[in-house]
């Protein structure tokens, strides 16, 4: 079996450094949104922890999984996993919100996003990890 050379075990590479390269690979207005969004995460949460899952999916966690950061073609998707437990008041959600567990925000080019209510959502987030509440 071929590995691919984004994948962690071949290029044996931290996370945070491959999820720097992706950044850079991506080169437009989506490497900026996950720049921006990884920064805003990293500002609500300094001892969150980031790893490289599924050949290429940056993953960010706090005593469990908080969110991932995927980047398409036409859009950046932050997926929560325990988001439908999460309050929103600022309708930042805007994907997957017919799952049980999962709720996702979809960014797109030009999408303005409220920074406060992010991290907020981040915090809350962490502290439904480190609460010891599971889905």
């Amino acid at each position: 079996m071929k590995k691919r050379k984004n994948d962690v075990s071949q290029r044996k590479e931290s996370p945070s450094r491959l999820i720097d390269a992706r950044i850079q690979e991506l080169g437009d207005w989506r490497g900026e949104t996950l720049s921006r969004m990884r920064s805003l995460i990293k500002q609500a949460d300094p001892g969150v922890t980031e790893e490289w899952k599924w050949r290429g999916v940056p993953v960010w966690y706090h005593d469990g999984m908080i969110c991932t950061g995927e980047t398409y073609k036409n859009v950046v998707k932050l997926t929560f996993f325990k988001g439908a437990q999460l309050k929103d008041p600022s309708k930042l959600f805007n994907a997957s919100l017919e799952g049980n567990a999962r709720r996702a925000i979809d960014l797109h080019e030009g999408d303005k996003l409220d920074d406060s209510a992010f991290k907020a959502l981040i915090r809350d987030a962490v502290a439904l990890n480190t609460s010891g509440r599971r889905s």
